[in-house]
């Protein structure tokens, strides 16, 4: 007979409802410390210090110096929806403060061992509550400074299936050292510490501006390319610092948005931030900036995901247009931001040159406006020299005259017809029309050769390249360098936050944009830890291939594109690139024939 008591509905009990909601709040440490953080900012500190140790699951610190809670308070503080930020429904359709869902503290304490020590500065002695899995132990008399210090220890040792996801210690620092680097840049006020093990990662301390800022978060390098941002409209008011055209990235990780202070994750801004670019960089290309956005209260909604990193906006059209005008504006004008006195002391920040202010923001004029009105194209001589330097490979690992008789014959069936937009090449084959992707077609060639013979040999570099990391590169870097060096790159520490790169692969052949290099880096931190052996040597070869490749935009003659159709031909295969794009797409006839309606 069937059991009919498993279906029955019921109500789940307080302890599984804390875990299920601690899942959709608290993701991974960085999630903890961002709500702590958020908590911080709410009770008006001004100094912010994290704590973590090597295996941050174990033992997690954030301390402030706001105003503390009274014992009352701090007693219920930990359960669910308590909270002093609003007080009904419609708060929520103005909220000015980090933190408002009550959610936070009840979820970090539900799936681990809580202590908070706290004192208001009226308070003779300050009070310890300790919490373990949600459930209250004991709650002291304890001396302490004004301000909050929460520690959370053994964080999911009640939720195993959550703390098995968690990723390695280096990369769960670099997604903490993400979280405090956000909120430094955008709480300039408010002076950030952060240190795993006893070590420093991070230290930024109070300043009048966010350009000093910058430069102690994201580095010299990156404020020397840095212009001002500065537009109103009737929507938002946008604020804040982009890059010159020629500072770029791989992909968006020197990007950071606040709206109304809130730190948030927006595609939308990021496309407008992209169009206020339009020509000025090439497609693929990623600038560096930090926007605020000022917009009223009533037209964001802030209340759409527990992380509250997400936002909707009333008139977002309208907003987006603000901010691709902002950072038109912004190039037109090129004015590099006005240093004071006060703001002296960035010259001691930047590199031994000790450049003068002009020099650190003020953009080559000229250069862009011309830019601004062509599209980006690669030369014809890079072009070659990429070319050249695969077949030179091909030819020196190819000796089977079976393999090159097969490529010659594939061409002799394919008649080359031009290029579109100096990307796709046109070509007829014996079985209709073929379009190529010249970009992935020689990323396939390429990754090819790297991953059948990654040590295939290394230049020293005449003149020793040096880049400057930030803290969650640096981080995630030092994993990385033995896996580089067996490819021909020689990396050594050089400072703080600087590296030193004394020799590349030779399939770079001569190294004439240094970016290169910074921008392989950059793909490979993106992704974080790969826990196979195997994948990171993949995903290295992945990065090498596509900075290596010729690029969208680069003009070939004809004989340049049969090069490269007969070295794709000679690759395992041919039909995608390494990430899965299509190298090529054909139509036959009879297709044909069916678009223009003739079947």
């Amino acid at each position: 007979m069937k059991d009919d008591t498993k279906n029955e509905i019921c109500i789940l009990d307080e302890a599984t409802i804390n875990k299920i909601a601690a899942g959709e709040v608290i993701e991974r440490p960085a999630s903890v410390i961002k709500e702590l953080i958020d908590n911080a900012i709410d009770a008006g500190a001004t100094d912010v210090r994290v704590e973590t140790t090597g295996c941050l699951s174990i033992a997690i610190s954030v301390s402030d110096n706001g105003c503390g809670m009274s014992k009352s308070n701090v007693t219920i503080a930990f359960l669910k929806h308590a909270t002093s930020k609003i007080r009904t429904a419609d708060d929520l359709f103005a909220i000015s403060t980090m933190g408002f869902r009550g959610e936070a503290l009840s979820s970090i304490a539900a799936i681990s061992r809580l202590t908070i020590a706290t004192r208001q500065s009226d308070d003779t002695s300050g009070t310890k509550v300790i919490v373990e899995g949600g459930d209250l132990k004991s709650v002291s008399d304890i001396g302490t400074a004004v301000g909050t210090r929460i520690t959370v220890e053994d964080l999911f040792y009640n939720t195993p299936a959550r703390k098995k996801y968690l990723k390695s210690d280096r990369t769960e620092l670099a997604h903490v050292t993400d979280v405090v680097t956000r909120y430094a840049l955008g709480n300039t006020n408010i002076s950030f510490t952060l240190i795993n093990d006893g070590k420093t990662v991070l230290r930024a301390p109070a300043s009048d501006g966010l350009f000093d800022r910058i430069i102690h978060v994201l580095g010299s390098d990156v404020a020397k390319a840095m212009i001002p941002v500065s537009f109103e409209s009737e929507w938002a008011k946008v604020s804040g610092f982009v890059s010159q055209p020629e500072l770029t990235r791989s992909g968006n990780d020197l990007q950071s948005f606040f709206v109304n202070g809130r730190s948030v994750n927006s595609k939308a801004i990021s496309n407008a931030l992209r169009l206020g670019f339009y020509t000025l960089i090439p497609k693929g290309r990623y600038p560096a900036a930090v926007l605020s956005v000022s917009i009223d209260p009533k037209d964001v909604d802030v209340n759409v995901h527990p992380a509250k990193t997400e936002v909707r906006f009333g008139h977002e059209k309208e907003v987006m247009d603000a901010i691709t005008k902002a950072v038109e504006d912004a190039h037109r004008s090129q004015v590099a931001p006005q240093i004071d006195e006060k703001e002296s002391t960035v010259q001691s920040l930047l590199d031994d040159s000790e450049p003068e202010p002009e020099s650190i923001c003020k953009p080559s004029v000229n250069n862009t406006l011309r830019e601004s009105t062509t599209p980006y194209n690669t030369s014809v001589k890079d072009t070659e020299r990429r070319l050249k330097r695969t077949e030179r490979e091909l030819l020196a690992t190819k000796t089977d005259t079976t393999d090159s008789a097969s490529s010659i014959g594939v061409l002799d069936d394919i008649k080359i017809l031009g290029q579109i937009d100096d990307l796709y090449i046109i070509a007829q084959s014996k079985d209709g029309l073929l379009l190529i992707d010249q970009h992935a077609a020689h990323e396939r060639i390429l990754f090819d050769q790297i991953k059948d013979n990654k040590s295939s040999g290394w230049q020293e570099l005449i003149t020793p390249l040096t880049i400057e990391l930030n803290a969650k590169e640096r981080i995630l870097l030092e994993e990385y360098i033995p896996y580089l060096e067996e490819f021909g790159f020689a990396i050594s520490e050089f400072g703080t936050n600087t590296y030193v790169i004394t020799a590349i692969p030779n399939i770079f052949g001569k190294l004439e944009d240094p970016a290169i290099v910074h921008d392989i880096i950059s793909d490979i931190l993106s992704t974080g830890r790969i826990r196979d052996e195997t994948g990171i040597y993949e995903h290295v070869s992945k990065s090498m291939a596509c900075r290596g490749a010729i690029k969208a935009g680069a003009a070939c003659s004809f004989e340049q594109m049969e090069n490269l159709i007969a070295q794709l031909m000679r690759t395992e295969n041919p039909k995608t690139c390494p990430h899965g794009r299509p190298t090529m797409i054909s139509f036959s006839k009879k297709e044909l024939d069916k678009l223009f309606g003739r079947i």
